[in-house]
């Protein structure tokens, strides 16, 4: 597998998957290599060095990375699939449109590959012009061209690629573990937080997320709850000083940075709700695991959240700050609505979206196209 930062690691949705997925085919007897992007590693300056060779059954090979803004993933991506070109390997499963444009490398060899698409990349704030947009557009066209089987997360993806390519794809979305809820201890001892004392938002502090939406409406609800907005930057640091300037009169709001491990369980465990605003998802992991520790959540209307939700969740139109201040203040004026949903969302989402589940499906595409 490439086409992830590195594992282990919660820097993306697209870590998540590939952790998940390649320790359970480890379980079940499989030889799984992972390939690793080296350099700066957004859980702290502490992991850059560490690369590791082996967890949990999985091989890990770091490959060589160009550390420069829009030039990791590139280089990183051929490294990986020149070396699963010529490694010994029966699938070559590539991660995300970028990555993708190398699927023609381990082809050409005569490996089979299938090519997971996580989202729409291109409609990204950071890749909408430029190398990366370019990039990205075409990774996404050699997916469709030299991929034996491709993956989609969502209905809307799969639409997309039959209607602009004609090429029928398999939708196979992501899973959740079920979780164990903590007690509030190492963020009341970091934060001052305590049960039902905040808002959560957890997530890449980049455009797309709808940070900016939150904080404007946040800031117009009479509440004595913070908002927590839990997240890194990923090469959006001029979008965090941004939203940061935004929140800066309100002291009631609270970042995190980055978070994982215990602090993670912990706020996912503790939350008032958990707000998703995002303009454009994949398949939002975030939100799974906040359905699974029970809570209630308010997400946008976009088709991704909506299809994870279902009836088990608040909505509201993406964008609409004003809409979305309505939704917030009617939960913090109204327990009766959080507990409603949070009776619900914690059954639905973990029967409805179980990992073995889902490797079991991905494994029968292994096999067939072997």
């Amino acid at each position: 597998m490439f086409g992830q930062k590195r594992i282990p690691s919660r820097e993306g949705g697209v870590e998540i998957v590939v952790e998940e997925l390649c320790t359970r085919m480890v379980a079940q007897g499989h030889n799984v290599t992972c390939y690793n992007r080296g350099g700066h590693h957004v859980s702290g300056s502490e992991y850059d060095s560490k690369q590791l060779k082996e967890y949990k059954g999985i091989r890990l090979k770091t490959v060589p990375t160009i550390e420069k803004k829009g030039l990791a993933a590139v280089s990183s991506s051929f490294f990986a699939a020149l070396c699963c070109a010529f490694g010994k390997y029966d699938i070559v499963h590539i991660h995300a449109e970028g990555p993708a444009f190398f699927a023609w490398l381990p082809k050409l060899l005569g490996k089979k590959v299938i090519v997971t698409i996580h989202g729409l990349d291109w409609q990204r704030e950071k890749w909408k012009s430029g190398f990366g947009s370019k990039f990205i557009h075409q990774g996404e066209k050699n997916a469709v061209r030299y991929a034996d089987e491709i993956i989609v997360l969502s209905k809307g993806v799969q639409d997309y690629f039959e209607k602009t390519y004609g090429r029928k794809t398999l939708f196979i979305p992501n899973g959740v573990n079920r979780p164990k809820i903590q007690d509030a201890e190492l963020i009341t001892e970091k934060y001052g937080l305590e049960k039902d004392s905040y808002i959560l938002f957890l997530g890449r502090l980049v455009p797309e997320k709808g940070v900016r939406c939150l904080i404007k409406a946040y800031k117009h609800i009479d509440t004595d709850k913070k908002l927590v907005i839990a997240g890194g930057s990923s090469d959006t640091n001029e979008f965090e000083k941004e939203i940061k300037e935004l929140a800066r009169e309100d002291k009631r709001i609270l970042f995190t940075g980055f978070v994982q491990g215990q602090e993670l369980e912990e706020l996912y465990s503790n939350a008032y709700v958990y707000v998703l605003p995002s303009d454009l998802e994949g398949m939002p992991l975030s939100l799974l695991e906040a359905m699974s520790y029970g809570n209630c959540c308010i997400v946008s209307d976009i088709d991704e959240c909506v299809d994870v939700v279902a009836d088990n969740g608040i909505i509201f139109k993406k964008g609409d700050s004003d809409e979305l201040k309505q939704k917030l203040q009617l939960v913090c004026r109204n327990f009766s609505v959080v507990k409603k949903f949070r009776e619900c969302s914690s059954l639905y989402i973990n029967e409805k979206y179980d990992w073995n589940e889902i490797l079991n499906r991905t494994l029968l595409i292994y096999k067939k196209i072997i």
